[in-house]
């Protein structure tokens, strides 16, 4: 009965073709789409990722979320060193501060101060250069995809690719040199600007004149310090916001899930992607069932049992799914690959895959109750008639 089945459903190859693909369609979006999502919001606290290395993270009460930079005053980082508990605690500077570029034009960067001592916090991966460098005079290390792009020097002749940043060049910040002294390799952030090193004192002097500069305080627990216990002592203390590194993240996610479009926006597109796919699915698969519908009387009037029936018709709908879920999830395996070294985010967890499974599963249900209940209603007489 099984091969009979399975002789029926591909007989039909048009039928057939339009069923996978609906249920690819409905895959694909059901992945790709929060793939991105998934992706955007990763990026939302990148930059928390590539630090790293301190286990807490201090800032003003008001911070909603990593770019939301509110200064502190520079005696706060001694009140937090002051604080049981803490093995160290190095300031941070981080803000938005425009680089003047070869041609003239501006580019605004993400310019990140590392303590002067210790240079702690300072990007994941050196591509060239070493951090230590930036302890020459006004020394800076560029990201690497600022470099290649927004901070490339103008192509050489009109038309050409621009030269990228490379070591030994020099740009403007806030009308003060800075020499690239090293390339670095960072994760995109959300905005996608450009990432820019510097020490802490040389940041403030780029820094717009401002009476508060500190972005914030980066802690390292004793050995055997509970972290979220330091961060509570921290808070009662000093009346700082204290968080750890998985806090921290989910701060900010929370603050772009609650407050920007983006949940809505790549939520609307997986539903309608959705929608369609059950639409082409279900309707597909019901008129198929429709023009068999006399086969299906034959093995009934032959003394098929609608359990027997409905077993056939669930193995249609099961490899139908199977296929249409591989074809969905490969080509947004794909996608993703063929995106890998371009601007958009783009993150596929395996959540992903289990999440399209359910969604692929509910379709082809919906697809095969429609017509299990066209066939436990059918009549053998069916077959004598006309």
């Amino acid at each position: 009965m099984s091969y009979i089945a399975l002789k029926m459903l591909m007989g039909d190859r048009g039928k057939y073709l339009g069923i996978v693909m609906g249920l690819t369609f409905a895959s694909l979006i059901m992945t790709q789409q929060p793939a991105i999502f998934v992706g955007l919001m990763m990026r939302s606290y990148s930059f928390v990722t590539d630090v790293g290395l301190p286990d807490v993270w201090v800032m003003d009460p008001k911070v909603q979320f990593v770019d939301d930079i509110k200064p502190l005053q520079d005696t706060k980082l001694f009140r937090v060193r002051g604080v049981s508990g803490v093995d160290w605690a190095m300031p941070m500077y981080k803000g938005m501060i425009k680089a003047r570029l070869a041609d003239g034009t501006f580019q605004t960067c993400n310019v990140i101060g590392l303590d002067d001592a210790t240079l702690i916090g300072g990007p994941p991966v050196m591509l060239e250069g070493r951090l230590e460098d930036l302890r020459r005079a006004d020394s800076v290390i560029v990201d690497i995809d600022g470099a290649r792009e927004k901070l490339a020097k103008p192509p050489k002749e009109p038309g050409g690719k621009p030269v990228p940043l490379k070591v030994g060049d020099t740009l403007e910040l806030n009308d003060r040199r800075a020499v690239v002294v090293g390339i670095a390799k960072t994760t995109r952030t959300f905005q996608s600007q450009p990432v820019v090193y510097t020490t802490y004192s040389r940041a403030t002097l780029y820094a717009p004149r401002e009476r508060k500069l500190l972005s914030f305080v980066l802690v390292k627990a004793r050995p055997g310090q509970d972290v979220h216990a330091l961060t509570r002592r921290i808070r009662e203390t000093t009346g700082l916001a204290a968080y750890t590194q998985a806090e921290f993240e989910e701060l900010t996610v929370n603050y772009f899930l609650k407050n920007t479009g983006i949940p809505i926006n790549f939520g609307m597109s997986v539903t309608l992607g959705f929608i369609v796919g059950a639409a082409i699915a279900g309707q597909t698969f019901y008129n198929f069932t429709l023009e068999n519908i006399r086969q299906f009387g034959v093995l009934k009037a032959m003394g098929a049992g609608n359990g027997t029936l409905l077993g056939m018709i669930l193995l249609q709908a099961t490899l139908v799914g199977m296929v249409g879920y591989g074809l969905g999830v490969g080509l947004t395996s794909l996608f993703g690959w063929s995106m890998r070294n371009t601007i958009l985010a783009f993150k596929f967890p395996w959540q992903l895959l289990v999440f399209s499974g359910l969604g692929v599963t509910l379709i082809c249900m919906f697809a095969a109750l429609l017509s299990i209940r066209k066939v436990i209603r059918l009549e053998p007489a069916i077959v004598f008639k006309g």
